[in-house]
């Protein structure tokens, strides 16, 4: 792993800026190239700032932990002591940690932008009543972004400070995390990537308020690389690295903590948690036994994500001769195929598997009345993916910009395959 790695990874990916960075035996290595941003270049390095988009979840996580540990909240405890104001679809309970393991039941998320003021939070937990449910309360993991912003609205109910404020006080100041950052005005006047669609400045920058909690934050690889250092460390929070929830044909990890997706590379523990924002996207991995970690950052989409994982599975190779595989499909078969071959969605996605006869190709698409309602330009759909499907109704993404992502199909009491799951969110069958 070097520059020179980077640089040529970059280019094989058109990726206009990255930056990496690996701890390993004591010591902090960083490596970067390319540009903030096409249309107002400068150079990227260690301190650029970059959406960190989902692994932002690890802080929400490590904030209710530290609230946890001091009296303030139970994981066990129902979230609607902390959250009274709470209203959904039914009258469900679920915990602090069905939270944090995505075992609520909850979809997805919403859409809706509750704007910038200090009560974003509070009114986006008024629109969970119109959210859709996707199962019972810790009958099965799907990832909820909604699910985090009601974590950071347990937050805030506790400390009486907006989550920001708690954030920074719990977490942000105490860890030294000067490059960490919700609020823009702290990211605009310090240097910061901007994210890319296809060669294009994506815009937004970032997106409404609400969804801080699940996804807002911009970081520094050398302070995600501190961040990451604290999680090595005796700090108390080994309970985050303890398995809550089985995940299935995920590549996401094989089960879930608390706030962090768990997995086993080529015969060792590692913790992880990627991230993706409007056309930028992060990817951080932690191996506790080896005392080892490593991020990436990219600003270009969709292959962002490709960039990310080819980087840090040569990290791991390289510093700890540790090799990352995708698993390989089984052959075509046709019976096979028409059994999944069909249309999927869920509340903000459609989800198409076709059968070409000779294989199977997924496209997954933003529902359209949400492309048409937004009031801001939503990332562009990807070209379908070819996929192969792997033993137990789990299948693979072949090639492409999401190549090696996999999912699994369910099928009801009959044998008939109801519903798909990709990146941990279920869609359920509509034909």
């Amino acid at each position: 792993m070097d520059n020179d790695f980077v640089a040529t990874t970059t280019a094989r990916f058109a990726v206009p800026g990255a930056a990496v960075g690996v701890f390993h035996e004591g010591e902090e290595h960083f490596f970067s190239h390319g540009v903030t941003s096409l249309e107002n270049p400068l150079p990227v390095d260690e301190h650029t700032l970059f959406l960190i988009g989902s692994v932002t979840k690890t802080y929400t996580a490590t904030a209710i932990m530290r609230l946890v540990a001091d009296g303030r909240v139970s994981l066990d405890a129902p979230v609607r002591e902390y959250v009274p104001e709470l209203r959904l679809a039914d009258g469900r309970e679920f915990t602090v940690r069905q939270l944090l393991n995505h075992t609520s039941g909850l979809d997805w998320g919403t859409l809706v932008d509750t704007g910038e003021g200090d009560d974003a939070l509070r009114r986006h937990v008024a629109e969970l009543a119109t959210l859709t449910l996707v199962g019972g309360v810790g009958e099965r993991p799907s990832y909820s972004q909604s699910g985090f912003n009601l974590a950071g609205r347990v937050i805030e109910n506790v400390t009486g400070q907006t989550y920001e404020q708690a954030m920074t006080t719990l977490l942000l100041e105490p860890l030294g995390l000067r490059d960490t950052h919700f609020d823009r005005d702290a990211v605009m006047t310090r240097r910061f990537a901007v994210g890319h669609e296809k060669g294009e400045v994506a815009r937004p920058w970032r997106h409404w308020r609400a969804n801080n909690p699940g996804g807002g934050l911009a970081a520094s690889v050398a302070d995600l690389l501190r961040w990451a250092r604290f999680h090595l460390g005796d700090n108390g929070l080994e309970e985050m690295r303890r398995p809550t929830a089985v995940l299935r044909g995920s590549n996401l990890g094989d089960a879930i903590g608390v706030g962090w997706f768990l997995r086993e590379i080529d015969g060792v523990q590692a913790i992880g948690h990627g991230g993706s924002s409007n056309g930028q996207f992060a990817e951080l991995l932690i191996v506790p036994s080896r005392n080892f970690a490593v991020v990436s950052v990219a600003n270009q989409g969709p292959d962002g994500i490709p960039f990310n994982q080819a980087v840090v599975r040569q990290a791991l190779k390289s510093f700890l001769g540790v090799v990352d595989r995708d698993p390989e499909p089984l052959p075509y078969n046709a019976s096979a195929a028409a059994e999944v071959a069909g249309g999927y969605d869920n509340d903000a996605m459609v989800m198409t598997v076709d059968d070409t006869g000779s294989g199977l190709v997924l496209e997954v698409l933003i529902r359209p009345e949400i492309r048409e309602s937004a009031e801001v330009d939503l990332p562009a759909d990807h070209a379908p993916f070819p996929m192969g499907l792997l033993p137990r109704d789990e299948y693979v993404i072949t090639s492409g910009a999401f190549s090696g992502q996999r999912g699994f199909f369910t099928r009801d009491a009959s044998g008939a395959v109801v519903s798909v799951d990709l990146a941990g969110r279920m869609f359920g069958r509509v034909r």
